[in-house]
């Protein structure tokens, strides 16, 4: 409570940027792992490349998809078939026009196995999107094709409702042709080695640092809706030193980890949501210990994901499925898509014991070792020793070691298969459950994944059941029992809060409606 009090007494004697300079100073919670919208899978870098960029679409002040990098869009009988007139005066940072090959180059760059996207499951909804990342067609067969400079077709595998909100997710983003074809392997390794045609260009990040900065980009159609100048980012690790640098100005805007909610949530600089962002643990299905099915039941049953939300988290609420509650209302029922699906995975001690003592007979073993995989930042350590206390406490034999890493090695790790158990968060890009069901932060899923219920499911909600909403929610809810409770190819355990200080001044502030990506575009400061 002192704390607290120190807190408000020092925001209002210290700016940290003015009315004048329209500057704003911000927090990160993790490093870049690249500026490529084809190879990330983080966070922070799709949080950059929301701020820098621009595609077909872009939310609006209300959250909504809007028209933004076309002006106008045509789409056939069958909605299948959509063309886009771009917009005429979008230009690249240096100046080259925004064009259709350039939206064509970025979407077969990312579905091309070669590039081994962490974002390549979106393209599902493409045609041809699924076998060019099964190695089973050829890139050039995905359906985008431009049809001159300023016209864009893109045909879909199957109708969708929610297209502009998928096409508003960075990972179709367009991408400068004449610079890719420049960079080559280079491309978004640093912030030079990009150009932009969003909000704001990217300064100052090396590849490596952990500081960088977004300047008003002075060739972007909307500058005249782009109120901020700059806005100058750095990594805080430990939310102690945000919180340090946030009191005595140096900072406008600061996420909070778990540990400094309850100090700060009667404060008027604080703010906080639930989100349908994911936490949750993905297992290697290679390797024999947790590619046995009875281990990872076990290890599912075994948290006790409420006591983790109240004494760890101290925001956000439990989950039970993969899918979001209170995020997706299913148009066959009117309802929330996590109350049709129900529970699929709760904390059941006896439950999880039973299935415990299968996997060890079935492996031999009385004693089992693991490690968790984690990022090092504050909140993924302490969740990570909080499931190992967990797991060691209701598993006899278990014995579980937690390796914390920084952002960028842990997504290699995973994505290199060296590792047992993985826990990360992940934020969807679209209001649908198989964002959640076929991308969802699960790592490896279209690799590993051979379960031939599941898939046939999934093919059914996007394709023969994609107009008939009480059946495709049917093969949804069977799709996430199968992956979920049957399979436990991943564990859920929380809906994230997003929680932290913004200084009064600052006008104008959002974060993303699926996560804790901040936007600048409409910021201003008064």
């Amino acid at each position: 409570m002192l704390a607290a009090g120190v807190l408000s007494a020092c925001s209002n004697s210290s700016n940290s940027s003015s009315s004048n300079s329209q500057t704003m100073n911000t927090a990160a919670s993790n490093e870049i792992s690249t500026l490529d919208s084809s190879k990330y899978g983080d966070t922070t870098s799709s949080e950059v490349l929301q701020n820098s960029m621009e595609g077909l679409y872009r939310f609006d002040k209300n959250n909504k998809a809007q028209l933004a990098g076309a002006t106008k869009v045509t789409r056939s009988k069958d909605q299948k078939v959509y063309i886009f007139t771009l917009r005429k005066n979008a230009k690249w940072s240096n100046g080259d026009p925004v064009t259709a090959q350039d939206y064509v180059t970025a979407w077969r760059r990312t579905v091309d196995p070669k590039n081994s996207s962490l974002d390549s499951d979106s393209y599902a909804i493409i045609k041809n999107g699924t076998k060019i990342t099964q190695g089973k067609a050829k890139v050039n067969s995905l359906g985008i094709k431009a049809l001159g400079k300023y016209k864009l077709q893109v045909t879909l595998a199957d109708p969708i409702p929610y297209l502009p909100e998928i096409l508003e997710g960075a990972q179709f983003y367009p991408q400068d042709t004449k610079v890719v074809k420049k960079l080559g392997s280079k491309y978004g390794t640093s912030s030079s080695n990009l150009v932009y045609n969003g909000p704001f260009v990217v300064k100052g990040w090396t590849g490596s640092n952990l500081k960088w900065s977004f300047v008003k980009n002075k060739n972007y159609w909307n500058k005249k809706s782009v109120q901020l100048k700059r806005v100058n980012v750095q990594v805080v690790q430990t939310t102690s030193t945000g919180v340090n640098l946030f009191r005595s100005g140096s900072l406008d805007y600061v996420p909070l980890s778990s540990d400094f909610v309850k100090q700060y949530q009667n404060n008027k600089e604080y703010h906080s949501k639930v989100t349908p962002t994911n936490g949750y643990l993905t297992f290697n299905i290679k390797r024999k210990t947790t590619g046995n099915v009875h281990v990872r039941r076990a290890i599912s049953e075994a948290i006790n994901k409420k006591q983790l939300v109240n004494t760890i988290l101290h925001a956000g609420r439990p989950s039970n499925g993969i899918v979001a509650s209170n995020f997706i209302t299913d148009p066959s029922t009117g309802k929330d898509y996590r109350k049709d699906a129900g529970d699929m995975v709760t904390y059941n001690v006896a439950a999880a014991r039973k299935e415990w003592k299968i996997a060890q007979k079935q492996l031999g073993k009385k004693k089992i070792s693991l490690e968790l995989l984690t990022s090092d930042v504050d909140d993924a350590k302490r969740v990570g020793e909080f499931i190992q206390s967990n797991l060691m406490k209701n598993l006899p034999g278990l014995t579980i070691t937690v390796r914390s890493i920084p952002l960028k090695s842990r997504l290699s790790n995973t994505t290199n298969h060296t590792y047992d158990f993985v826990y990360g968060t992940w934020q969807p890009s679209y209001e649908d459950p198989l964002d959640f069901l076929t991308v969802g932060g699960l790592f490896n899923l279209e690799q590993d994944y051979k379960n031939k219920n599941f898939w046939h499911q999934i093919d059914l909600a996007r394709s023969t059941y994609a107009a008939r909403p009480k059946q495709r929610l049917q093969a949804l809810i069977a799709a996430e029992n199968q992956l979920i409770k049957k399979d436990a190819f991943a564990a859920p355990l929380y809906q994230a809060g997003a929680s932290y200080l913004l200084k009064s001044k600052v006008k104008g502030f959002k974060l993303s409606p699926y996560g804790n990506v901040a936007y600048y575009w409409n910021v201003e400061i008064k």
